[in-house]
């Protein structure tokens, strides 16, 4: 059974305003026995936040099968071990384990920004347990290579939720300090024990090795391999060559590759995540007839493929559109998915706002205050809350385009970062003073929906990667 995209093998070059390049291989899992992984999902029994008594670490037993099945790296890697071997056995019931193993990891474990909780083990649905930076990468990876095997769009935009969020949400402006753990409600960050379930102290500092080293050698490949992804080449012909293109993500990116012997070269512009618009130009050598598959996110109802300014047929959402015909230099696509704001739900109902690929929160104030450097130009660094963060949002659950208002402002330099947001949301909420935080962690989400008798204010959101103290999973008033 052979894969259905493979990867182009020319160079891809990736816009620099958005990512700044770098590599590194990782380690193999040491669980990988795939009998082992697809068996534990088909009757998954790791339903709970998996404590330190329940693995028996005070035993020493921190290495045994039990640690290893619930470590949160371990199942980042395995999402993919289905797919992959299907690769020798041919089981399209292999193939689709990935959406299994997601769904799993998601019911019992997952949080708004796309990660599952592993702070180091399996910590369920509160969005104050963390996520180990390690597991975002080596995740992407997985639903890289799983996209690649299965062509499910849905594993993209997951893919995306994590790269545009979950990874620079973990990082400094700069990228000289990174965290261990981050939380969707992260509402400090210093030296406490509090809420993690095997983690150190140190697991949410800012740093250049907090808690442990191993993300500091691993954070690197995420991005690398995401632009390696972007594009991919749909399955090969008779011949051995490769009969056309796939965008499976979206970013500023060129790609060039031999089409039936014959180079190509696509441009693509855009300000995508924060913008839906999306243009490309196909430019080959000599004119060429290829398919070109466009992924057409779950999330994007209503999207737009013109090409050469003639409009296509209505593409379906979570599939990927099909354009076949001749192509000659100077061609264009124009793609326009609508980012309208939705919302979704979680842990004791509360909910989570999302706009296009990107996932908002309210930022908190922030402190920083420097531990200590070490002479290579990084710092550890405690960050504490400068105003109030127990907010409930007061929104139409149905329709919040009617209650959430999008401001968009230019595209600067950095736009994950907090210096400059191209896109917020104004939101209404009010505060909920008895939901508090504890040892630097808030406390677990009171149960929605709830009643405030506070003042009624205007919330404004950032994207997740803006925001260092942030609250993502906001409680819901009563309507």
């Amino acid at each position: 059974m052979k894969p259905i995209f493979t990867f182009p093998q020319p160079r891809r070059r990736l816009a620099e305003q958005f990512f700044h390049l770098k590599t590194r291989n990782t380690c193999p899992n040491k669980r990988s026995h795939r009998n082992e992984w697809m068996g534990e999902f088909t009757d998954f029994q790791y339903k709970q936040k998996v404590t330190a008594e329940y693995l028996k670490l005070e035993k020493g037993e921190g290495l045994a099968d039990l640690a290893l099945a619930t470590h949160g790296v371990n199942n980042g890697q395995a999402v993919k071990c289905g797919p992959v071997w299907s690769q020798v056995s041919g089981s399209a019931q292999d193939r689709r384990a990935v959406l299994q193993m997601i769904d799993e990891l998601n019911r019992f474990h997952g949080l708004p920004n796309g990660m599952f909780s592993c702070d180091e083990h399996l910590a369920g649905r509160d969005p104050s347990q963390g996520s180990e930076l390690c597991t975002v990468v080596e995740y992407m990876f997985s639903l890289e290579r799983s996209v690649a095997i299965t062509g499910e769009a849905s594993l993209a935009d997951r893919l995306e939720k994590l790269a545009f969020n979950a990874l620079p949400g973990t990082l400094t402006d700069d990228m000289w300090a990174h965290q261990y753990n981050q939380e969707p409600n992260q509402v400090e960050c210093s030296l406490h024990h509090k809420p993690w379930v095997t983690d150190g102290p140190e697991s949410n500092l800012f740093g250049l090795e907090p808690n442990f080293g191993c993300c500091t050698a691993n954070y690197h490949q995420g991005w690398p391999k995401f632009a390696n992804s972007l594009w991919m080449l749909s399955g090969a012909q008779g011949d051995g060559r490769e009969d056309g293109l796939v965008a499976v993500a979206y970013a500023p990116c060129e790609v060039q590759t031999l089409l039936k012997n014959i180079p190509v070269r696509v441009t693509e512009e855009t300000d995508y995540p924060f913008r839906g618009q999306v243009r490309l130009t196909v430019v080959p050598d000599s004119p060429i007839s290829f398919c070109l598959q466009l992924r057409i996110p779950g999330w994007a109802n209503n999207a737009a493929v013109l090409v050469n300014g003639e409009r296509l047929a209505s593409p379906v959402p979570g599939t990927f559109a099909r354009v076949e015909r001749t192509w000659r230099a100077g061609d264009r696509v124009e793609i326009d998915f609508p980012m309208r704001v939705r919302t979704s739900s979680w842990f004791n109902d509360s909910i989570a706002v999302e706009r296009g690929p990107l996932v908002f929160s309210y930022g908190i104030g922030e402190n920083w205050v420097k531990l200590g450097g070490n002479g290579l130009g990084s710092a550890d660094w405690q960050v504490f809350p400068t105003s109030p963060w127990n907010y409930a949002l007061d929104v139409d659950m149905n329709s919040p385009e009617t209650t959430i208002k999008v401001a968009e402002s230019p595209m600067g330099e950095g736009p994950f970062t907090g210096r400059h947001t191209p896109v917020r949301l104004l939101a209404p909420g009010r505060q909920v003073k008895s939901w508090r935080a504890d040892d630097g962690a808030a406390n677990p989400l009171p149960q929605s929906p709830l009643v405030s008798e506070e003042p009624k204010e205007t919330l404004t959101l950032i994207p997740y990667a803006a925001a260092k103290l942030r609250i993502t999973a906001f409680p819901r008033l009563k309507s």
